[in-house]
């Protein structure tokens, strides 16, 4: 029904005269939360206002060529590197500075000289958590690892340059100043002793098993350089153990010699399989590819078996090639299970696989293989086809955790010794290989700087690890509600922005995996929709494949390519700790009159006698007579004698009343018999941080319908919005966000009318009797003595 434009003009002139007004960003500065984002850098030639890589963007590239040798028995690693770097930039290097991250083992390093010590009084004494011994062994034993050790650094030429160490960073002085455009090979020989993860936690290392064997996850195993780029110059903050990394792209040609009866998976594809490989192993990884489901390449009766490695020398050289990768990472034990199978991406098959041992059946030969290849397919939906010929998934160190390379990751969780699991460990794995396969996207491809912004990687894998578990299982817990799930945390009191540098984030976790996940989560579901989302998701991770993004490139890309204004969601959820908290403040009920002087009066009296019902009122009646003192004195008048009603119809009402109707138009007469109800209801924005207002309208005869009103309502007032609604139906309640879409710090406020909550369980115990005073334990002890004698006390 169309209303005429003549209720509304009565109506809004009506509820202003009626309603409290309050004044435009009370309690504020003049500063809106709307305003544009002025904390992003200026666009440049290097990167555009729209997000997309500028006409002249640039990024370097480094190229290794590598020889190195596990030696099992000392547990250390040689090698020499043939380095390419080449200088894309339009500026001339003097030096290249590399990252020498296994330095952080070192007793003075930085990383080990600013960890917090573990609380120890919370867990002294009997009321205690207690020490576990893993931790106690860590504390107090030092390990063999300290870190690299450089021979000698020369150039092309066999010079040998000068080099600084500055903790896990060196840089290498060059001969003559690199020019843009040109490049420098260098040739560095370095060895180092591998940590004993137990002693020494880090993200690489190896594990001693019950029989001996060792297990070796390395990373961060070579000098790699430091990454060079257009907004930050040299990336130069040291490794402390939170942040992690950002590198160069570039090709790398590695060959690894482990003792002859060691099986390994690597960054890249294997180069020399007749050299490595028996012929039926050789044989299985052929049927592997074309597989749909894992074949055992190196089976578990193999595993450990010298015979089952090719005849020859004590020791075997694995070599490997990856083409356009920023990292290179190795797992290798001379019992290691190998498995894999063949994913088809469009008209590509990527090898997907796994390598473990003994320790980790029957899980990791049941879900591991299957959840990379799901992992692959899912996260190339909301990305890109994955661009590389292989990802591997490899059992971690001591059962615990995970950590991501290209083309390869290390994850823990592993059944009992009995070959038992429980869910949640079988769902940690499936979870956790999903993540660490998805950082392949996130930051091995789309390469983001994880020493300055956790977040960028972290935040967008966890959104995707979310998306990819639905659809692994659809009751896959924790997989959804990450809006409600993320509140706790916004009430923590020293919480930082996630837009915090990757090693002075708290609560690391929370603020660069949960949150981020959570706010694009809001974005898909809620902000933006899922078909406006999807597309700008996908267009960032297509613009920034195989470059370097910063966070403004992702913000910018978000609204180029949606048409939505999202400065102040970036503002708020990324620059701030603010936290979403909204109210129902009131309901207010009107309707139309029909000017009828006969109604409007007997309205008056039954307004008017419901003000008189108070308190005072009945307690008079009860002590003072009828009428009063003026009445006894009898000096009533015509006022209160009966001769006077104030509610009394007069024939002038009448008159007046036909008076205005003959000077109505139709439709203005139309509108006095206007029978809906108008309802005005009032929002508060108590958390200052604006949002879209969701609200769930109940009508009385059982019916609903759900409000969505934009963010743009707060514009004008961001601490209050009220919202008509025009219905012939009675409104019995008003709640917010019944779907908890959005999070929100106080859901008690959230309907009109209040309601008391469900009940709590409160469960009644009895208390235990008091112990024994000492006196009483000495007493019971002898009698117990005694009777044992056969005696009496």
């Amino acid at each position: 029904m169309r209303i005429p434009t003549l209720v509304f003009s009565v109506l809004m002139f009506s509820l202003a005269a009626q309603t409290t007004q309050y004044p435009v960003n009370a309690s504020r500065t003049n500063e809106s939360f709307f305003r544009k984002l002025d904390t992003l850098p200026t666009p440049n030639v290097y990167r555009a206002a729209s997000g997309v890589p500028g006409h002249k963007y640039w990024q370097q590239r480094v190229d290794y060529k590598i020889k190195v040798a596990l030696d099992d028995a000392a547990q250390k690693i040689s090698g020499t590197q043939d380095v390419t770097y080449h200088n894309d930039s339009p500026d001339e290097l003097r030096y290249i500075w590399f990252q020498l991250d296994q330095n952080i083992q070192k007793a003075g390093s930085v990383g080990r000289n600013s960890r917090n010590a573990a609380d120890l009084g919370a867990m002294a004494g009997d009321k205690g958590k207690g020490l576990p011994f893993p931790y106690f062994d860590a504390m107090t034993k030092r390990d063999r690892a300290d870190g690299f050790h450089v021979q000698f650094v020369k150039d092309a030429h066999g010079t040998l340059l000068h080099v600084v160490v500055n903790d896990t960073m060196m840089r290498v002085d060059l001969p003559q100043p690199l020019k843009a455009g040109e490049s420098q090979k260098l040739t560095m020989s370095w060895d180092y002793t591998v940590n004993n993860y137990k002693l020494a936690r880090g993200r690489s290392g190896y594990e001693q098993l019950e029989d001996g064997a060792r297990l070796y996850n390395i990373a961060q195993w070579q000098p790699r350089a430091a990454a060079y780029t257009d907004d930050s110059g040299w990336q130069l903050e040291q490794y402390l153990g939170q942040g992690e990394f950002t590198l160069e792209f570039g090709d790398w040609d590695v060959e690894i010699t482990v003792p002859h009866d060691f099986v390994m998976v690597a960054t890249g594809e294997l180069q020399n399989p007749d050299d490595v490989l028996t012929a039926s192993q050789r044989d299985r990884l052929d049927k592997a590819r074309s597989s749909d489901k894992p074949v055992m390449i190196a089976p578990p009766e193999e595993a450990g078996k010298p015979e089952s490695r090719p005849s020859g020398s004590n020791d075997l050289t694995w070599r490997f090639k990856a083409a356009n990768v920023r990292d290179f990472a190795w797992n290798t034990c001379k019992r290691l299970i190998w498995d894999a199978q063949g994913v088809k991406i469009n008209d590509r098959v990527i090898v997907a696989q796994s390598g473990y041992t003994k320790e980790g059946m029957p899980l990791w030969d049941k879900y591991s293989t299957a959840a990379v290849a799901h992992t692959l397919r899912v996260y190339g939906r909301y990305t890109f086809d994955y661009p590389y010929p292989a990802a591997a998934s490899c059992m971690g160190l001591g059962g615990g955790g995970g950590m991501e390379y290209p083309m390869l990751c290390f994850n823990g969780p592993r059944p009992e010794k009995d070959g038992t699991y429980s869910q949640r460990t079988k769902l940690g794995l499936v979870g956790v290989i999903i993540h660490e396969v998805g950082h392949n996207f996130f930051p091995m491809i789309v390469n983001t700087d994880e020493r300055q912004w956790t977040w960028m990687d972290e935040g967008f894998n966890t959104f995707l690890q979310h998306l990819a578990e639905r659809e692994w299982d659809p009751a896959f817990p924790g997989a959804t509600g990450q809006q409600q799930r993320i509140v706790d945390y916004l009430k923590f009191p020293d919480a930082t922005p996630i837009m915090t540098q990757s090693e002075a984030v708290r609560h690391g976790n929370l603020n660069a995996y949960a949150k981020p996940a959570a706010g694009l989560d809001m974005l898909r579901e809620t902000l933006m929709g899922r078909e406006l989302f999807d597309f700008a998701f996908k267009e960032y991770a297509r613009r920034w494949k195989f470059k370097r993004p910063q966070p403004a490139d992702f913000f910018r890309t978000m609204g180029d390519a949606s048409g939505m204004d999202l400065d102040w969601f970036w503002r708020g959820w990324f620059y701030t700790t603010l936290a979403p908290d909204f109210a129902v403040e009131n309901v207010e009920a009107f309707r139309i009159s029909d000017l009828d002087p006969v109604k409007q009066k007997q309205r008056l009296r039954e307004e008017d006698a419901k003000k008189d019902a108070n308190i005072s009122r009945i307690h008079d009646r009860e002590l003072i007579p009828d009428g009063g003192e003026e009445k006894r004195l009898g000096l009533q008048d015509f006022y209160n004698n009966g001769a006077y009603d104030p509610y009394a119809v007069l024939a002038s009402d009448q008159q007046k009343l036909e008076a205005m109707l003959k000077g109505l138009k139709p439709e203005e007469r139309e509108a006095l018999n206007f029978k809906p109800t108008l309802y005005r209801i009032s929002f508060q924005n108590i958390g200052k941080f604006p949002m879209p207002i969701l609200a769930k309208l109940s009508y009385s005869d059982g019916s609903s319908e759900m409000l969505r009103i934009p963010v743009q309502a707060w514009l004008q007032n961001e601490d209050r919005f009220a919202k008509l609604v025009v219905t012939e139906k009675e409104l019995v309640s008003v709640e917010l966000d019944p779907l908890h879409e959005l999070p929100d710090m106080d859901g008690s406020n959230n309907r009109f009318p209040r309601r008391i909550g469900a009940p709590q369980p409160l469960n009644l115990i009895k208390n235990p009797p008091n112990p024994p005073n000492p006196m009483q334990q000495k007493t019971e002890g002898s009698k117990k003595a005694a009777a044992k004698k056969g005696g009496t006390i």
